[in-house]
């Protein structure tokens, strides 16, 4: 299957019922446990997962969160933050964070659908996945504050059973807590765990059912 019928599937497969907390929870680690009701007053954040073609190859954009201290300090992540009062909804939101923290133009990017929200308690946030495409390849301009660099990685290889492992995680933000977690290894020096990880499952979850 060649890289423009994929992206139509998907879109496709992303208007029929999601996997959800099933596929996320293959990949599921918390610094702290999920309350038995989610706040009501939770905050509301998205986060873009953008797909492109690198090498004949489907790629996903990840990026390296800077070291900041903040609940989710350093770590591999996707694009995204908090919904701002001025956000026409939280697709907006995506797209609007996704320009600021790596450059790319809302205009440049098909958003295929949504994946599943995901509640975070270290960050009090409902965090709302959206999936996106975009036909040529990236060209970036990070935001220093936020970003320290971007990973390219393609999703035939990302996928590979050998990829997911089990591995203690000390958090940077949380120097005290070591978590006994699945996560996806990409490599020696990158490690993608918690809510990133979560929305990965649900993505590789349905890129199965193509």
């Amino acid at each position: 299957m060649n890289i423009t019928d994929t992206i139509t599937k998907l879109q496709h497969r992303l208007q029929q019922p999601l996997p959800g907390l099933a596929a996320q929870n293959n990949m599921a680690a918390r610094v702290r446990e999920l309350p038995a009701e989610l706040p009501a007053d939770a905050k509301q954040s998205a986060v873009l997962a953008l797909l492109f073609p690198k090498n004949e190859a489907l790629n996903l954009l990840l990026i390296k969160r800077v070291a900041d201290g903040k609940a989710h300090s350093g770590q591999i992540s996707f694009p995204g933050g908090r919904r701002d009062d001025t956000d026409d909804g939280l697709q907006h939101t995506a797209l609007r964070e996704t320009q600021e923290e790596v450059g790319i133009a809302p205009d440049k990017i098909q958003v295929l659908g949504a994946l599943t929200s995901l509640y975070i308690p270290v960050s009090y946030s409902n965090v709302f996945p959206f999936l996106g495409y975009t036909h040529t390849l990236p060209q970036y301009v990070l935001s220093a504050n936020e970003v320290q660099y971007t990973l390219e990685v393609p999703l035939h290889d990302f996928f590979a059973p050998e990829r997911k492992i089990v591995t203690h995680i000390t958090p940077e933000a949380f120097p005290h807590i070591t978590l006994k977690a699945p996560a996806y290894q990409w490599n020696d020096n990158h490690l993608i765990w918690g809510a990133t990880a979560m929305i990965i499952a649900e993505l590789e979850a349905v890129m199965g059912d193509l």
